[in-house]
């Protein structure tokens, strides 16, 4: 009987710098995007820092850092399959392995979401990679047609929670506040189940658009490749950065009072906006990342390795942030006393820690823990040979 091994470690040296230094950058995201939902008062603090860190916020993370992150997902399930395909196996194999992980990934962010924080994008990714498998084999058009479709409704869910706290005058880290305030534990754990169903839903939705998108452009090697690519990756850069930027304006506008009582059709406007050029800059941030890791691909050092080791342990650091989060705002009870400057330090020193680590696994030849979790469930064990 033969061996049916299960896909070997792919080692540092073999793998493309870009996409994992683009998913070590877009943990920093990640984390600076995240941190200030666990403080009851963004504004505490120096104002002018926190209004210039709100303003920051709107042009490169606020709207941005989800399409980055399932941009890469989808471009990553375009590298799982043509791995699998290399070794011979046919397409439902493949197929089939893509929905077996975004199932585990539903699991895993569920209950992420209910036990740890209730601001999951695990099992939104999980499901949207179970929706969109089918979509791999899919010609080009068909895929440009499905991401411009399914763009509609994910702009029009983003836009409503942005138009909530636009429309009652708060900031949007205000209205998606998970602190535990004053609630004990159990309460903070049970208040967050009846929304579990309705952030599984939306955020599939809002992810369905960037990840179509990371599919069409894996076939084209834009990160595996990008010296290849380096006029395109530079223009898309720069134009998808300035699209968003203005985009944002009126957001921006709106939430530091120079427009002190906007109507409700600015309000509309912002709110769609925002979200909206928010994808393009979500995928422009990814450009950025593959033009400077064509810079540093030619001399990597220390720091490139470390954070290259840390997107290849992207799911064990998204995990220990909500640990550290916890810990520090609800544990050590900090949330009442930091604001928005305060949570993006710590949202900075979490991911300088999540570096270290991950350079230590690197260096000793491990996984992160949950990456090795997740590779153990997915493959099904090696059947014995037998003579």
């Amino acid at each position: 009987m033969t061996d049916l091994a299960a896909p070997r470690i792919t080692a540092t040296t073999d793998r493309a710098l870009a996409p994992d230094l683009a998913r070590g950058g877009m943990l920093l995201l990640i984390a600076i995007a995240h941190a200030p939902l666990f403080v009851t008062d963004v504004d505490r603090g120096p104002a002018a820092v926190n209004e210039t860190l709100g303003v920051f916020h709107l042009i490169f993370v606020h709207n941005h850092a989800r399409p980055l992150f399932a941009f890469l997902f989808g471009y990553a399930l375009v590298q799982l399959t043509d791995r699998q395909l290399a070794r011979g196996n046919d397409w439902p194999g493949p197929r089939k392995l893509i929905r077996r992980r975004g199932w585990l990934l539903v699991g895993l962010g569920l209950a992420h979401f209910a036990l740890l924080v209730p601001i999951d994008i695990l099992a939104a990714y999980g499901l949207g990679g179970i929706l969109i498998a089918g979509l791999l084999r899919a010609k080009d058009r068909t895929l440009l047609i499905a991401a411009g479709i399914s763009l509609l409704p994910a702009t029009a869910v983003t836009a409503m929670s942005m138009w909530l706290p636009l429309t009652n005058g708060v900031s949007s880290y205000t209205a998606g506040s998970v602190a535990v305030g004053d609630r004990d534990w159990l309460q903070y754990l049970l208040d967050r189940i009846p929304g579990l169903p309705f952030g599984l839903a939306f955020g599939t939705v809002m992810v369905l658009p960037p990840m179509i998108i990371g599919i069409w452009a894996a076939r084209r090697r834009f990160l595996d490749a990008p010296p290849a690519h380096r006029p395109a990756l530079a223009r898309f850069a720069v134009i998808g950065t300035a699209v968003s930027a203005a985009g944002t304006l009126p957001a921006i506008l709106i939430e530091t009072g120079v427009i002190a009582t906007p109507g409700p059709v600015l309000i509309l406007v912002a709110s769609v906006l925002q979200p909206l050029t928010g994808y393009v800059g979500g995928i422009a941030l990814a450009a950025i990342l593959a033009v400077i890791a064509i810079l540093v691909g030619r001399r990597p050092g220390s720091l490139t390795t470390a954070v290259q080791a840390l997107g290849q342990r992207s799911l064990s650091a998204y995990l220990l942030q909500s640990l550290i989060f916890l810990a520090v705002f609800a544990v050590l009870g900090l949330q009442d006393g930091l604001g928005m400057t305060g949570a993006t330090i710590v949202a900075g020193l979490t991911w300088l820690i999540s570096v270290g680590l991950a350079e230590l696994l690197r260096r000793s030849g491990r996984r992160g823990p949950a990456e090795a979790l997740l590779r153990r469930l997915t493959y099904p064990p090696r059947p014995v040979s037998r003579g």
